[in-house]
C-alpha cells in the first residue's frame, strides 16, 4: 500500500517527495530538534542531509519496503513541509514503529498530537494492526505528552543512544482496542 494522504482539522499529511528536501533541511537542521533523536541521525547535520534522507526513504519505498513517510503541511499554509512522521508497521524491533519531528516554530500547538491521531487511525483502520510500539528519549516531555494524549500506554525503558547524551528511552504501546475506545468517547455527545 502506498502512503496515503491524510487530513486533520489543521494539517495535510502527504507522502514524502524529493521536493520536500529544502524545507526539511531548514526545519530539521536545528539542535533543539536533533538533540532528542537517536544518535544515528548525523550531527552536525550535513548541508545535503535532507536530500540524502529523502532519496534513501524514497528508494526504500520503491524497493517495496513497508514504510510510510508523511510530511506535515498546514492546511491553510503554502504546502511547505513543517515536520515528518514515519511508520513501519511490521518492524521487528523494540525501538518503535513510528517516529516524528516538527519544526520548532510549530511546537506547543497540538499539531503533532493531531498528526499522530491521523496515523493511528490509519494503523488501526486500513492497516488493521492490533498494536505497535513507540519510543522517546526519557527527558523529552513534549514527545511523552503526545503519546499520553494519543492513548499510548507506558511499558518500560529501553537503551538507545541519543544526541543529548541520554541512553534511557521510554517505550510505549499503542493498542487498537484502547485507541478505538478513546475515539468513541471523543465522538460521544457530552
Amino acid at each position: 500500500m502506498l502512503t496515503p494522504t491524510l487530513q486533520t482539522a489543521r494539517l495535510i499529511l502527504r507522502p514524502l517527495s524529493l521536493a520536500d528536501a529544502p524545507a526539511i533541511q531548514r526545519g530539521f537542521n536545528n539542535w533543539n530538534v536533533i538533540r532528542n533523536l537517536a544518535a544515528v541521525v548525523p550531527w552536525p547535520y550535513p548541508p545535503d542531509g535532507a536530500e540524502t534522507f529523502v532519496r534513501l526513504q524514497l528508494d526504500r519505498i520503491a524497493a517495496g519496503e513497508e514504510l510510510y513517510q508523511w510530511v506535515l503541511a498546514l492546511r491553510d499554509g503554502d504546502g511547505e513541509a513543517i515536520g515528518n512522521i514515519h511508520f513501519r508497521p511490521r518492524m521487528e524491533s523494540t525501538k518503535g514503529h513510528r517516529g516524528f519531528w516538527l519544526a520548532e516554530p510549530y511546537w506547543n500547538r497540538g499539531l503533532m498530537s493531531e498528526a499522530v491521531a491521523a496515523v493511528n487511525d490509519f494503523a488501526f483502520g486500513p492497516l488493521g494492526l492490533d498494536q505497535f510500539t513507540v519510543c522517546n528519549v526519557a527527558s523529552n516531555i513534549a514527545s511523552r505528552r503526545v503519546k499520553q494524549k494519543t492513548g499510548a500506554e507506558f511499558v518500560g525503558f529501553i537503551e538507545v543512544a541519543h544526541h543529548n547524551g541520554e541512553t534511557r528511552s521510554e517505550q510505549w504501546i499503542v493498542r487498537r482496542e484502547t485507541w478505538l475506545q478513546r475515539q468513541e468517547k471523543q465522538r460521544a455527545p457530552a
